[in-house]
């Protein structure tokens, strides 16, 4: 069984940078797709960022480029999300989520994702 586990939110004020941390373990030698999700009050989750364990790319949705950055550690099964620049409206439960990358093809969407973590809570003050 895949389980995910976040690590590296915490309180921040405006400007400042956290990285986060997701740690997977259970995992098939098989390629997945994972995923960093974020649900802020009131809205729906959405898509951050995400790297495919098949070839080590990464991609940081449109809202967040040049601010967050993805990377991946395969050797520790790890995924990482530098966030600099911080700004209140990015307080929100981070999320991780991950899937069998089995077409190829990286969703966006969170109900596509089977495993997610508990989830690591970032607040920006300002």
């Amino acid at each position: 069984q895949v389980q995910l586990v976040e690590s590296g939110g915490g309180s921040v004020q405006a400007g400042g940078s956290l990285r986060l941390s997701c740690a997977a373990s259970g995992y098939t030698n098989k390629a997945y797709c994972m995923a960093w999700f974020r649900q802020r009050p009131g809205k729906e989750r959405e898509a951050v960022a995400r790297s495919s364990t098949r070839d080590g790319s990464t991609y940081v949705y449109d809202s967040m480029k040049g601010r967050f950055t993805a990377s991946q550690d395969n050797a520790k099964n790890t995924l990482y999300l530098q966030m600099n620049s911080l700004k209140s409206e990015d307080t929100a439960m981070y999320y991780c989520a991950a899937h069998l990358l089995g077409s190829g093809v990286c969703w966006s969407s969170a109900g596509r994702y089977d495993y997610w973590g508990q989830g690591t809570q970032v607040t920006v003050s300002s």
